[in-house]
Protein backbone atom coordinates (compact mmCIF):
# COMPACT_ATOMS: atom_id res chain seq x y z
CA UNK A 1 0.00 0.00 0.00
CA UNK A 2 1.51 3.41 -1.15
CA UNK A 3 1.26 5.65 1.94
CA UNK A 4 1.32 9.79 1.08
CA UNK A 5 3.10 11.98 3.25
CA UNK A 6 4.70 11.74 6.63
CA UNK A 7 2.88 10.41 9.95
CA UNK A 8 5.55 11.81 12.38
CA UNK A 9 4.97 8.50 13.97
CA UNK A 10 7.11 5.72 14.56
CA UNK A 11 10.36 5.27 15.86
CA UNK A 12 13.67 6.57 15.12
CA UNK A 13 14.94 3.32 13.68
CA UNK A 14 11.40 3.15 12.02
CA UNK A 15 12.14 6.79 10.40
CA UNK A 16 15.31 5.89 9.11
CA UNK A 17 13.66 2.76 7.37
CA UNK A 18 14.69 -0.57 9.25
CA UNK A 19 11.94 -0.85 11.57
CA UNK A 20 14.02 -2.10 14.17
CA UNK A 21 12.46 -1.44 18.04
CA UNK A 22 14.70 1.05 19.83
CA UNK A 23 15.25 1.52 24.02
CA UNK A 24 12.47 4.32 23.98
CA UNK A 25 9.64 1.50 22.73
CA UNK A 26 10.97 -1.75 24.10
CA UNK A 27 7.93 -4.58 24.91
CA UNK A 28 6.40 -4.94 22.33
CA UNK A 29 4.86 -8.04 20.40
CA UNK A 30 5.72 -7.89 16.26
CA UNK A 31 3.98 -10.32 14.25
CA UNK A 32 6.11 -11.13 11.25
CA UNK A 33 6.09 -13.12 7.98
CA UNK A 34 8.50 -15.11 7.15
CA UNK A 35 8.50 -17.14 3.69
CA UNK A 36 6.19 -19.58 2.42
CA UNK A 37 9.01 -21.08 0.40
CA UNK A 38 11.83 -19.45 -0.97
CA UNK A 39 14.04 -18.62 1.50
CA UNK A 40 14.52 -14.84 -0.14
CA UNK A 41 11.32 -13.68 0.39
CA UNK A 42 11.30 -12.19 3.27
CA UNK A 43 12.23 -8.43 4.17
CA UNK A 44 14.76 -6.21 5.61
CA UNK A 45 12.86 -4.98 7.74
CA UNK A 46 11.62 -8.66 9.11
CA UNK A 47 14.96 -9.42 9.55
CA UNK A 48 16.11 -6.67 11.68
CA UNK A 49 13.36 -7.03 13.59
CA UNK A 50 14.11 -10.75 13.90
CA UNK A 51 17.72 -9.99 14.74
CA UNK A 52 17.02 -7.59 17.31
CA UNK A 53 14.44 -9.48 19.65
CA UNK A 54 14.46 -10.44 22.66
CA UNK A 55 12.60 -13.45 22.09
CA UNK A 56 11.70 -15.78 18.70
CA UNK A 57 8.22 -17.21 19.91
CA UNK A 58 7.86 -19.75 16.46
CA UNK A 59 5.80 -22.83 15.42
CA UNK A 60 8.42 -24.86 14.70
CA UNK A 61 12.00 -23.75 16.46
CA UNK A 62 14.20 -25.98 14.13
CA UNK A 63 11.94 -24.48 10.96
CA UNK A 64 12.64 -20.78 11.82
CA UNK A 65 15.93 -22.04 13.29
CA UNK A 66 17.19 -22.74 9.42
CA UNK A 67 15.66 -19.52 8.15
CA UNK A 68 17.74 -17.83 10.55
CA UNK A 69 20.48 -19.48 10.00
CA UNK A 70 20.30 -19.15 6.51
CA UNK A 71 20.16 -14.91 7.31
CA UNK A 72 23.33 -15.32 10.11
CA UNK A 73 20.55 -14.51 12.24
CA UNK A 74 21.25 -15.50 15.72
CA UNK A 75 18.52 -15.72 17.95
CA UNK A 76 16.75 -16.88 21.26
CA UNK A 77 13.76 -19.28 20.46
CA UNK A 78 10.55 -20.84 22.24
CA UNK A 79 8.09 -22.66 20.57
CA UNK A 80 4.38 -21.92 20.28
CA UNK A 81 1.80 -23.96 18.47
CA UNK A 82 -1.68 -24.86 18.40
CA UNK A 83 -1.31 -27.32 21.38
CA UNK A 84 0.89 -25.43 23.85
CA UNK A 85 -0.16 -21.60 22.41
CA UNK A 86 -2.79 -21.33 25.67
CA UNK A 87 -0.32 -21.58 28.27
CA UNK A 88 2.18 -19.76 26.73
CA UNK A 89 0.31 -17.27 25.96
CA UNK A 90 0.10 -15.49 29.17
CA UNK A 91 3.83 -16.17 29.70
CA UNK A 92 5.01 -14.41 26.73
CA UNK A 93 2.54 -11.44 27.57
CA UNK A 94 4.28 -11.39 31.12
CA UNK A 95 7.54 -11.03 29.18
CA UNK A 96 6.34 -8.50 27.04
CA UNK A 97 4.91 -6.53 30.15
CA UNK A 98 8.44 -6.75 31.66
CA UNK A 99 10.22 -4.92 29.19
CA UNK A 100 11.05 -7.61 26.77
CA UNK A 101 10.64 -7.46 23.19
CA UNK A 102 8.89 -10.71 21.49
CA UNK A 103 8.80 -11.87 17.46
CA UNK A 104 6.43 -13.99 17.01
CA UNK A 105 6.70 -16.23 13.73
CA UNK A 106 5.47 -19.38 11.95
CA UNK A 107 6.50 -22.30 9.56
CA UNK A 108 5.32 -20.00 6.46
CA UNK A 109 3.31 -17.07 5.85
CA UNK A 110 1.68 -14.90 8.10
CA UNK A 111 1.15 -15.76 11.83
CA UNK A 112 -2.63 -16.25 12.76
CA UNK A 113 -3.51 -17.10 9.08
CA UNK A 114 -4.21 -21.04 9.51
CA UNK A 115 -1.52 -21.23 11.70
CA UNK A 116 -0.69 -20.51 15.27
CA UNK A 117 -0.61 -16.70 16.76
CA UNK A 118 -4.16 -14.88 16.90
CA UNK A 119 -4.39 -15.97 20.39
CA UNK A 120 -1.20 -14.61 21.58
CA UNK A 121 -2.01 -11.53 19.75
CA UNK A 122 -5.63 -11.57 21.23
CA UNK A 123 -3.66 -11.28 24.79
CA UNK A 124 -1.35 -9.58 24.07
CA UNK A 125 -4.10 -6.67 23.01
CA UNK A 126 -6.05 -7.31 26.09
CA UNK A 127 -3.07 -6.82 28.09
CA UNK A 128 -2.30 -3.41 26.63
CA UNK A 129 0.56 -5.03 24.64
CA UNK A 130 1.53 -2.70 21.30
CA UNK A 131 0.99 -5.40 18.03
CA UNK A 132 3.43 -4.43 15.17
CA UNK A 133 2.66 -6.84 12.32
CA UNK A 134 5.31 -6.89 9.77
CA UNK A 135 3.81 -8.12 6.81
CA UNK A 136 5.21 -10.04 3.91
CA UNK A 137 4.26 -13.75 2.27
CA UNK A 138 1.14 -14.86 2.15
CA UNK A 139 0.32 -18.17 0.13
CA UNK A 140 -3.37 -17.31 -0.43
CA UNK A 141 -2.59 -14.07 -2.09
CA UNK A 142 0.55 -15.21 -3.94
CA UNK A 143 -2.21 -17.64 -5.56
CA UNK A 144 -4.82 -15.12 -6.33
CA UNK A 145 -1.99 -12.71 -7.65
CA UNK A 146 -1.43 -15.77 -10.17
CA UNK A 147 -4.19 -17.22 -10.88
CA UNK A 148 -5.58 -15.19 -13.94
CA UNK A 149 -9.39 -14.84 -12.35
CA UNK A 150 -11.54 -12.03 -12.98
CA UNK A 151 -12.76 -11.79 -9.70
CA UNK A 152 -12.87 -8.62 -8.07
CA UNK A 153 -13.85 -9.89 -4.55
CA UNK A 154 -12.54 -13.12 -2.76
CA UNK A 155 -13.70 -15.70 0.22
CA UNK A 156 -10.66 -17.04 2.15
CA UNK A 157 -11.96 -19.92 3.82
CA UNK A 158 -8.82 -21.88 4.64
CA UNK A 159 -8.14 -25.57 5.46
CA UNK A 160 -12.44 -27.16 4.62
CA UNK A 161 -13.41 -29.52 7.57
CA UNK A 162 -11.51 -33.10 7.66
CA UNK A 163 -14.72 -35.31 7.69
CA UNK A 164 -16.37 -35.28 4.78
CA UNK A 165 -19.96 -34.49 6.30
CA UNK A 166 -18.62 -31.59 7.97
CA UNK A 167 -16.77 -30.69 4.97
CA UNK A 168 -19.81 -31.17 2.91
CA UNK A 169 -22.48 -28.72 4.97
CA UNK A 170 -19.17 -26.18 4.56
CA UNK A 171 -19.35 -26.22 0.51
CA UNK A 172 -23.23 -26.22 0.59
CA UNK A 173 -22.91 -22.73 2.96
CA UNK A 174 -20.57 -21.15 0.29
CA UNK A 175 -22.15 -22.84 -3.10
CA UNK A 176 -24.36 -19.70 -3.97
CA UNK A 177 -21.71 -16.79 -3.10
CA UNK A 178 -20.45 -15.05 -5.82
CA UNK A 179 -17.22 -14.93 -4.78
CA UNK A 180 -13.89 -16.57 -5.78
CA UNK A 181 -13.24 -19.28 -2.81
CA UNK A 182 -9.58 -20.26 -1.77
CA UNK A 183 -8.78 -23.22 0.27
CA UNK A 184 -5.83 -24.50 1.54
CA UNK A 185 -5.00 -28.13 1.55
CA UNK A 186 -2.93 -30.94 2.45
CA UNK A 187 -1.50 -33.68 0.05
CA UNK A 188 -2.76 -36.81 1.54
CA UNK A 189 -6.19 -34.78 1.12
CA UNK A 190 -6.33 -32.96 -1.65
CA UNK A 191 -7.83 -35.79 -4.41
CA UNK A 192 -10.27 -36.23 -1.69
CA UNK A 193 -11.18 -32.26 -1.25
CA UNK A 194 -11.05 -31.65 -5.11
CA UNK A 195 -14.03 -34.12 -5.78
CA UNK A 196 -15.74 -32.74 -3.09
CA UNK A 197 -15.52 -29.34 -4.40
CA UNK A 198 -16.77 -31.03 -7.68
CA UNK A 199 -19.30 -32.83 -6.64
CA UNK A 200 -21.48 -29.69 -4.67
CA UNK A 201 -20.07 -26.86 -6.04
CA UNK A 202 -20.58 -27.74 -9.61
CA UNK A 203 -17.74 -29.26 -12.09
CA UNK A 204 -18.31 -26.38 -14.57
CA UNK A 205 -16.57 -23.76 -12.67
CA UNK A 206 -13.09 -22.92 -12.85
CA UNK A 207 -10.55 -24.12 -10.12
CA UNK A 208 -6.80 -22.83 -10.11
CA UNK A 209 -4.53 -25.24 -8.65
CA UNK A 210 -1.36 -23.81 -6.89
CA UNK A 211 1.09 -26.02 -5.08
CA UNK A 212 4.41 -25.52 -4.05
CA UNK A 213 4.69 -21.85 -4.35
CA UNK A 214 7.36 -20.01 -4.36
CA UNK A 215 9.63 -23.87 -4.12
CA UNK A 216 11.18 -25.39 -6.91
CA UNK A 217 8.09 -27.78 -7.99
CA UNK A 218 5.96 -24.73 -7.41
CA UNK A 219 3.03 -25.40 -10.47
CA UNK A 220 0.14 -23.47 -10.81
CA UNK A 221 -2.52 -25.16 -13.04
CA UNK A 222 -6.54 -24.11 -14.14
CA UNK A 223 -9.40 -26.31 -15.54
CA UNK A 224 -13.02 -26.76 -15.19
CA UNK A 225 -13.66 -28.36 -11.68
CA UNK A 226 -14.74 -31.66 -13.13
CA UNK A 227 -11.15 -32.14 -14.73
CA UNK A 228 -9.13 -31.22 -11.69
CA UNK A 229 -9.15 -34.77 -10.37
CA UNK A 230 -8.21 -36.60 -13.24
CA UNK A 231 -5.25 -33.85 -13.47
CA UNK A 232 -4.07 -34.73 -10.27
CA UNK A 233 -4.77 -38.54 -10.58
CA UNK A 234 -2.05 -38.31 -13.90
CA UNK A 235 0.87 -38.03 -12.62
CA UNK A 236 1.58 -38.68 -8.72
CA UNK A 237 3.89 -35.77 -8.38
CA UNK A 238 0.82 -33.26 -9.14
CA UNK A 239 -0.30 -34.35 -5.57
CA UNK A 240 2.72 -34.09 -3.47
CA UNK A 241 2.91 -30.32 -1.26
CA UNK A 242 0.97 -27.56 -0.18
CA UNK A 243 -2.02 -26.58 -2.13
CA UNK A 244 -4.09 -23.55 -2.59
CA UNK A 245 -7.38 -24.19 -3.97
CA UNK A 246 -9.12 -20.83 -5.83
CA UNK A 247 -12.57 -21.75 -7.24
CA UNK A 248 -14.65 -19.39 -9.10
CA UNK A 249 -17.94 -17.70 -7.63
CA UNK A 250 -20.77 -19.35 -8.31
CA UNK A 251 -22.46 -18.41 -11.87
CA UNK A 252 -24.13 -15.07 -12.05
CA UNK A 253 -27.85 -17.10 -12.90
CA UNK A 254 -27.01 -19.10 -9.20
CA UNK A 255 -26.82 -16.48 -7.17
CA UNK A 256 -28.26 -13.37 -8.48
CA UNK A 257 -32.03 -12.78 -8.88
CA UNK A 258 -34.31 -12.53 -5.94
CA UNK A 259 -38.45 -13.28 -5.81
CA UNK A 260 -39.73 -9.52 -6.36
CA UNK A 261 -41.28 -9.72 -3.10
CA UNK A 262 -38.07 -10.42 -1.19
CA UNK A 263 -36.04 -7.70 -2.79
CA UNK A 264 -39.07 -5.36 -1.89
CA UNK A 265 -39.22 -6.32 1.50
CA UNK A 266 -35.10 -6.28 1.77
CA UNK A 267 -34.78 -3.18 0.13
CA UNK A 268 -37.17 -1.82 2.98
CA UNK A 269 -35.31 -3.46 5.95
CA UNK A 270 -31.81 -1.64 4.76
CA UNK A 271 -33.49 2.12 5.10
CA UNK A 272 -33.98 1.04 8.06
CA UNK A 273 -31.73 -1.52 9.82
CA UNK A 274 -27.98 -3.14 9.45
CA UNK A 275 -27.24 -5.17 7.13
CA UNK A 276 -27.05 -8.34 8.97
CA UNK A 277 -30.32 -7.61 10.65
CA UNK A 278 -31.77 -7.12 7.81
CA UNK A 279 -30.97 -9.99 5.76
CA UNK A 280 -31.94 -12.38 8.92
CA UNK A 281 -35.44 -10.16 9.62
CA UNK A 282 -35.78 -10.74 4.92
CA UNK A 283 -35.06 -13.98 5.60
CA UNK A 284 -37.32 -14.73 8.37
CA UNK A 285 -40.21 -13.06 6.07
CA UNK A 286 -40.07 -14.10 3.00
CA UNK A 287 -38.17 -17.53 3.23
CA UNK A 288 -35.60 -16.63 0.80
CA UNK A 289 -31.64 -17.90 1.42
CA UNK A 290 -29.58 -15.82 3.63
CA UNK A 291 -26.92 -16.46 1.21
CA UNK A 292 -28.49 -14.79 -1.62
CA UNK A 293 -29.81 -12.34 0.32
CA UNK A 294 -26.65 -11.18 1.80
CA UNK A 295 -24.81 -11.21 -1.72
CA UNK A 296 -28.13 -8.79 -2.74
CA UNK A 297 -27.57 -6.57 0.33
CA UNK A 298 -24.19 -5.97 -0.01
CA UNK A 299 -24.76 -4.94 -3.55
CA UNK A 300 -27.30 -2.38 -2.75
CA UNK A 301 -25.54 -1.07 0.18
CA UNK A 302 -22.14 -0.54 -2.53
Amino acid sequence: MKQHGKSGQGTQAEQRGHGVQTSEDAGKLYVVATPIGNLGDISARALAVLAQADLVAAEDTRTTGHLLAHHGIAAKLIALHEHNEMQRAAELVARIKAGKTIALVSDAGTPGISDPGALLVARARQAGVTVCPIPGANAAVAAMSAAGLSAPHFLFYGFLPVKSAARRAALEALRELPYALVFYEAPHRVTECVDALAAILGGEREIVIARELTKLFEAIHSCRLDQAGAWLAADANRQRGEFVLIVSGAPAEASAGLPDEAERVLRLLLAELPLKQSVALCAAITGARKNELYARALELRD
